[in-house]
């Protein structure tokens, strides 16, 4: 006999996974993570309020081991884990993360510095007051129960909630693929504004934040701007900026940034140690010390600045780089009829002021019910009392309580309630104040009775009660907002605090990267020797140097084709001798990841494609509106074939021409109309067929009328008119462009020139030169050039920037004083050097680089 016949059913394992998987998702997301929109509370919540109620933990009677409620909670309704109740309890008696405590807590319930709470049996709670209007008629058949887990209880599916709780106090939970985050309220504005909607259904969400005026937090801080919280309320998602309070003192010629507030969530202790790292890696400087000064009466952190610190940079600095500002992500996601959704503003109020429709109309009816009743009791002792002779006869004469009661019954046409109450009354409502007291009482109940009917009857005047009873808890526990709103995006930009200078921009081959002032630099006459630009590491190289503005974005090219983004300000400013600071400091580069290229753009929102280059001959453009939003953590701008490198990258409009040159003196132009646009990941098209051997160095933009600059490694360049260089299609061997020889080395840069721009070189020692394009010979395609930068046996040029002509630029002989020059990477225009003549600039240069050789 086979035991087994008819139990074995055939399944599709796919189908099995998915309903169950789909079966555990809903009873994550309906009975742990989300709360209901009509109270505000997960289950967890619920039940540990429902439990505290039954325990009897009023606010007006002593506090219980909260061991002995969560043993409750546990016992009765949440069969889970007790640091899950636990943790949820603690969370409801902590002024820092609810707005509204619903637990009075006595003992350590935590702190703001993230210490967690002493265990459950040395800690001990009660309902708060305004708990109690959560839990308010819950026995007046309100709401709807269920059987607890065994089937030996009753628990509320939810409560009563007498004031929008989903509001007031937010709420937070992640569930299986979607979360809630709704941030806390200020009661009087919620109550105001489900009042209003009341008062005119059809107000629209804009009406509505005329009450509502945003988020308040329990720990104040400031939410900068309107437009994440109108988003927040119009679609149900959206950001809400929150900076820490901070005032700025002054004290004996020393400036202190004292924070008082934090946004919501924030750790003060990590705050505080994040600080103290930044301080330390050199990424805010101006700080001297740190110190918290927190205690009973409230926030104090207090940042001390040394006397030369812009208290205002730094201030922001710390906004920038701490969880001094904040973001909260609003995500109004609520259970609708067990159904998860995501709200608007209008939506939940609605949806709330509907369930308290239910809520008073059932509350109504029960009240009615027992008034009805005692109506009818009472109407028996009237009738009792006006032939009270006979109830005594009849009573006297009766031999058992039956018959007392089916005569009294037959009587008087009493019903067995009346009968029943009859009998039970005692001598003493024989007398007239008693006779007075239940005459009194029949006329208030049958006025109860009234006006019970007349809420039942008109939904005016249920809505009118609830109003009622809204206004009566905003009297109640309503306080004044906590947390600022600034109606404008009065964020100080940090450009604002930076002055807009021209900079020299250095970069080592081993990532080093330093920032000083351009008037550093006079212009030279070519084949001069040059003044010490940085010093390096025994084996360390200068690799890229550029001249352009503190305002501007810098876009940082790695060789793995990944860009990140800085404004120029933000790199480090260093001593003209100095090494510099590591990038690996400043950017999140990975091992062995290295920057090739720099491109400075002004504006990234502007119309065009960044035009780039490989190694290996390829290029490929991309819209700019690709870049805008660039991560901290960098971005895909070009995905690279195997062993291929990224070269360079360009801003261009659609019709430019490409010049690519070759480290073997071969060149190409064509019109970049050749090559489509492509997205970011794309790795891009052929623009030159290379010879063996060779590699691209340079790409540019090729204009008519300017000339192509050469440079070689060895420090000899020449300049040919870009006229010379016919238009070719894409993909082709390219023409001659430099003829090279021992001498010369191999061709290490190029450039698109006019005659009146300047060029700056620079060589693996670090020496830099600044010598004017007119003082370079114009040779044709094939020849080597002359010298424009004497080296040693060992140096090579590694580096050019060209200093493109301004209206300012002067064509003075070696005694004229430096001249006001501007300087762009990509149509980025800077300024001027000092009026000082050549002669004293190269004194003092000379002098400088004496005292750096003796340190």
């Amino acid at each position: 006999m086979n035991l087994n016949e008819g139990k074995v059913l055939p399944v599709d394992i796919k189908n099995e996974m998915k309903k169950c998987y789909i079966d555990y998702a809903m009873s994550v997301i309906v009975g742990r993570a989300l709360p209901d929109v009509r109270d505000g509370l997960k289950p967890v919540h619920r039940r540990i309020l429902y439990s505290m109620q039954e325990l009897g933990l009023a606010p007006d009677k002593g506090y219980r081991k909260c061991a002995r409620i969560v043993g409750e909670v546990l016992g009765k309704y949440h069969p889970h884990g007790d640091t899950s109740v636990y943790d949820a309890l603690v969370r409801m008696a902590q002024d820092f993360s609810m707005r509204y405590m619903l637990v009075d807590g006595h003992g350590n319930f935590g702190s703001v510095d993230g210490d967690s709470a002493a265990a459950m049996r040395y800690t001990e709670a009660k309902m708060n007051k305004i708990a109690v209007e959560m839990l308010r008629d819950i026995n007046k058949n309100t709401v709807d129960f269920m059987d607890n887990f065994d089937g030996e209880e009753q628990e509320p599916i939810v409560i009563p909630s007498r004031f929008p709780n989903l509001l007031v106090n937010g709420s937070s939970g992640i569930a299986v693929g979607m979360a809630t985050n709704i941030p806390p309220h200020n009661l009087g504005e919620v109550i105001d504004g489900t009042i209003m909607l009341i008062d005119n259904p059809e107000s629209s969400i804009l009406e509505l934040m005329g009450h509502i005026k945003g988020p308040d937090f329990p720990t104040a801080g400031t939410i900068m701007g309107l437009s994440g919280i109108r988003e927040a309320y119009e679609t149900g998602k959206g950001k809400v900026v929150v900076r820490a309070k901070a005032n700025i003192e002054e004290e004996k010629g020393r400036h202190k940034i004292i924070v008082t507030e934090l946004p919501y969530q924030v750790n003060k202790a990590k705050l505080i140690e994040n600080i103290a790292d930044l301080v330390k890696d050199k990424k805010i400087n101006g700080i001297s010390d740190l110190r918290d000064e927190s205690d009973r009466d409230g926030m104090r952190i207090v940042i001390e600045l040394k006397r030369d610190a812009n208290p205002n940079v730094v201030l922001n600095l710390l906004y920038k780089h701490t969880k001094m500002q904040d973001t909260f992500g609003v995500i109004m996601l609520a259970l609708v009829d067990n159904e998860p959704q995501v709200l608007n503003l209008k939506q939940v109020l609605v949806h709330y002021v509907a369930f308290q429709k239910q809520v008073i109309t059932r509350r109504t009816v029960f009240e009615l019910n027992k008034a009805q009743e005692r109506a009818h009791v009472l109407e028996g002792l009237r009738i009792a009392l006006d032939h009270i002779d006979e109830v005594i006869s009849i009573i006297r004469n009766s031999k058992t309580t039956e018959i007392a009661r089916n005569e009294l019954r037959e009587k008087f046409g009493l019903s067995d309630v009346q009968t029943q109450a009859i009998l039970d009354m005692r001598l003493r409502r024989l007398t007239g104040l008693e006779r007075d007291k239940i005459e009194e009482e029949y006329n208030e109940i049958m006025k109860l009775i009234n006006y019970l009917n007349e809420i039942l009857g008109s939904e005016e005047k249920l809505l009118s009660v609830i109003k009622e009873e809204l206004l009566e808890i905003k009297a109640r526990y309503s306080d004044e907002r906590r947390t600022e709103i600034t109606k404008n995006q009065n964020e100080i930009d940090y450009e604002d605090l930076i002055q807009e200078q021209e900079v020299v921009i250095t970069l080592t081959h081993s990532g080093y990267i330093k920032r000083i002032l351009a008037d550093t630099y006079s212009a030279q006459r070519r084949g001069g020797k040059g003044i010490q630009a940085m010093t390096t590491k025994e084996d360390d190289f200068v690799e890229n140097v550029f001249i352009t503005s503190t305002h501007t974005n810098l876009l940082f090219f790695t060789n793995r084709g990944k860009v990140f983004k800085l404004k120029a300000y933000e790199i480090p400013d260093a001593g003209r001798a100095a090494k510099g600071t590591n990038l690996i400091n400043i950017l999140p580069l990975e091992q062995d990841e290295r920057i090739y290229t720099v491109l400075t753009i002004k504006d990234m929102n502007q119309d065009g494609f960044l035009f780039m280059a490989t190694k290996k001959g390829l290029v490929k453009k991309t819209p700019l509106s690709e870049f805008q939003n660039i991560r901290k953590n960098g971005l895909i701008a070009i995905g690279l074939r195997e062993e291929d490198e990224l070269l360079k990258a360009k801003v261009t409009y659609g019709d430019a021409n490409i010049m690519i040159v070759t480290q073997n003196g071969y060149a190409i132009r064509f019109n970049e109309q050749d090559v489509r646009p492509m997205g970011r990941t794309a790795s891009g098209v052929k623009a030159m067929n290379l010879r063996k051997d060779d590699m691209a160095v340079c790409m540019d933009i090729a204009v008519d009328d300017e000339d192509v600059l050469v440079i070689s490694e060895n420090g000899f360049g020449k300049r040919t008119p870009v006229s010379e260089y016919k238009v070719q299609n894409r993909g082709g061997m390219g023409l001659i462009t430099y003829k090279l020889a021992e001498k010369t080395g191999k061709v290490v840069g190029a450039t698109i020139c006019k005659i009146d721009d300047e060029l700056m070189l620079i060589n693996s020692s670090g020496v830099a030169i600044r010598i004017n394009v007119s003082d370079i010979s114009v040779t044709s395609r094939s020849a080597m050039g002359v010298t424009l930068m004497r080296t040693l046996e060992e140096e090579k040029v590694v580096a050019i920037a060209k200093i493109p002509y301004t209206e300012k630029s002067s064509d003075n002989d070696d005694d004229a004083d430096g001249s006001d020059v501007a300087v762009e990477l990509e149509e980025v225009p800077v300024v001027s050097d000092e009026d000082n003549s050549l002669n004293e600039l190269l004194e003092r240069a000379e002098e400088d680089q004496d005292t750096d050789d003796e340190e």
